[in-house]
């Protein structure tokens, strides 16, 4: 009987052999080809042949439509969601969800909240959702990845949505390069929650 972490299970399981997660890495970082990935990871052709084939199997690297090899990240994104939703369904509602509802459907940012204090709650969200904590993320990944959260919104687009994550602290810049702190200041959230119950 399959359970619904199941292929959050296997793709774990996947990153337990160490050439398959030196193959996912050298794709993530753009070697678009078999070639390319094994002189990026330090794999012979054997290694490199079997961690893309596996890795292709469970969906984690796919070749694009121009024949380049790249890393499935809506396929990231959709486990992350469904594991959200999940923690969620477990443990009832979380504090803030009723300004999350009103701005953020489907994983998709309806709108900004003009308030402040709930605006920064939503972008928090946005972050907690889009980014781990410590990894690195070339500034087209941050693109790609927050112009996901702008496609049902009119209101506002990635570049403006990235400005907000940097100005707040949510994301950190460096030469071209972001990553999300490792820590959060969890009185931002407190002071956000209780101003937006207020208005």
């Amino acid at each position: 009987m399959a359970t619904d972490t199941e292929p959050v299970d296997r793709v774990i399981r996947l990153f337990a052999e160490e050439s398959r997660v030196r193959a996912f890495a050298a794709v993530a970082l753009g070697a678009g080809t078999p070639a390319a990935v094994a002189r990026t990871a330090g794999l012979s052709a054997r290694e490199t042949a079997v961690a893309l084939h596996r890795l292709g199997e469970q969906g984690v690297v796919v070749e694009g439509t121009d024949g380049a090899l790249g890393v499935a990240y809506d396929l990231f994104r959709d486990h992350a969601r469904e594991a959200a939703r999940r923690e969620r369904t477990a443990v009832g509602p979380v504090a803030g969800e009723p300004v999350l509802r009103t701005f953020v459907r489907d994983g998709r940012l309806v709108r900004l909240p003009a308030q402040w204090n709930r605006k920064k709650l939503v972008l928090r969200h946005i972050a907690e959702q889009t980014f781990e904590p410590g990894v690195a993320y070339p500034e087209r990944v941050v693109n790609e990845k927050l112009r996901a959260w702008c496609e049902e919104s009119d209101e506002i687009d990635h570049v403006t949505l990235r400005r907000y994550l940097v100005d707040l602290h949510h994301l950190r810049r460096s030469e071209g390069i972001y990553r999300r702190p490792l820590t959060s200041d969890a009185s931002d959230v407190s002071d956000a929650l209780r101003e937006s119950s207020h208005g």
